[in-house]
């Protein structure tokens, strides 16, 4: 099968097994050690470890279009946020009549905006099944449109760049809108149940940490599956000299609109599992910055690495959260030395620096991996 062709190479038995040695760990000191144990990992800890694996997911999606396909998107925010609300919507037709207002189809925030009855793009997110297939739909089908636009026009380099931040900057002002029916700038939040399980409880937040750890290793083997196909290839051929490869005879455009559209579907799967950890989700998560921020985590890990991703995005976000609690006015300063050092020292990333320290444990393992990080900038 394709999608345990992966698996016969070491690197990628290495990333699964730390991914699944980490969960394990984690689990173990959640459960069987007491609170004023040393070693016990809060339900908090627990909650933040789930989201810096969402995150790593939304880099390994970002990883896929720039390191292997060259297509440096600053809009994969937007794909990440859609599958976000998509299960926000889910969530919020969860509660119910448990709400402030006590309606039983209405969300509290329509209650209050005097909305008389529910909008007809709410239908069917009281059903699980159907949320979650819009999880995947929705950002699919934006990256779909969107590409078969951008590519069929051979829109390329800082001016594809360009168009995917406009994107998801028109998405944030329509988001603010409460005439949108989303929350306007409050978002969706005060979620309660997830397929009959209360989200409050540390039993539950202990799976949505497990299962995103499932996630992003299914997504890592959907990419690897992807890179190391005839597929991959040509979308490296596509990276590195595009001409050359619509000249031999490929249809480059159906090759980035393919690529594009998983990376986007694999994107709105980290905002699906990212909404009930962290119980919100609002129009910020739409915000440019937080697209070039992403890039920021695949230029640090290394691009066309996959793995590399996943490092820069935990890395990143990690010292985000420590930077945050001790100089909470100048963090954004520290990140950005962060990423000139590692810019100037690791043209490579981090993932160059591991591939330095040690010999090639795959033949063949993938396609070559760009030049420099400093391309981060479109």
């Amino acid at each position: 099968m394709w999608l345990t062709r992966p698996l016969q190479e070491r690197s990628t038995q290495l990333f699964l097994g730390i991914l699944f040695m980490a969960l394990l760990v984690v689990s173990v000191l959640h459960v069987a050690l007491p609170e004023g144990h040393a070693l016990h990992v809060s339900a908090y800890t627990v909650t933040l470890l789930g989201k810096y694996l969402c995150y790593a997911l939304l880099a390994v999606a970002v990883d896929l279009v720039w390191g292997y396909l060259g297509i440096l998107s600053l809009g994969h925010g937007a794909f990440f946020a859609l599958g976000g609300y998509a299960m926000g919507m889910y969530l919020m037709r969860q509660i119910g009549d448990r709400g402030t207002y006590g309606d039983p189809v209405l969300p509290d925030f329509m209650v209050f905006l005097n909305w008389q009855e529910l909008p007809w793009y709410w239908y069917g997110f009281d059903m699980a099944w159907f949320a979650f297939a819009m999880v995947l739909l929705v950002p699919g089908a934006l990256a779909l449109v969107f590409g078969w636009l951008a590519f069929r026009s051979r829109v390329t380099g800082v001016y594809l760049s360009i168009i995917t931040q406009a994107l998801t900057f028109a998405l944030m002002l329509a988001f603010f809108r409460n005439e949108m029916g989303f929350g306007g700038n409050n978002g969706l939040t005060d979620f309660r149940d997830i397929l009959g399980f209360n989200l409050r409880t540390d039993e539950v937040r202990l799976g949505l940490f497990i299962a995103t750890g499932i996630a992003l290793a299914l997504g890592y083997l959907v990419c690897r599956a992807i890179v190391t196909s005839k597929l991959g290839r040509v979308s490296v051929a596509c990276r590195d000299a595009e001409a050359r490869t619509r000249f031999l005879g490929y249809r480059v455009e159906r090759v980035q609109l393919f690529v594009f559209v998983v990376s986007a579907m694999l994107a709105g799967v980290a905002g699906a599992l990212y909404v009930p950890q962290v119980g919100i989700i609002n129009p910020s998560e739409f915000s440019p910055l937080f697209s070039i921020e992403i890039v920021v985590w695949v230029a640090l890990g290394g691009r066309a690495t996959l793995y590399g991703a996943v490092i820069g995005a935990i890395l990143v976000n990690y010292a985000k959260t420590v930077f945050t609690g001790v100089m909470p006015d100048a963090w954004l300063f520290a990140l950005g030395a962060l990423f000139v050092l590692v810019t100037v020292f690791l043209p490579q990333g981090i993932a160059g620096l591991l591939k330095k320290r040690r010999k090639p444990i795959d033949v063949g393992s993938g396609p070559s991996q760009p030049a420099t990080a400093a391309e981060a900038t479109p």
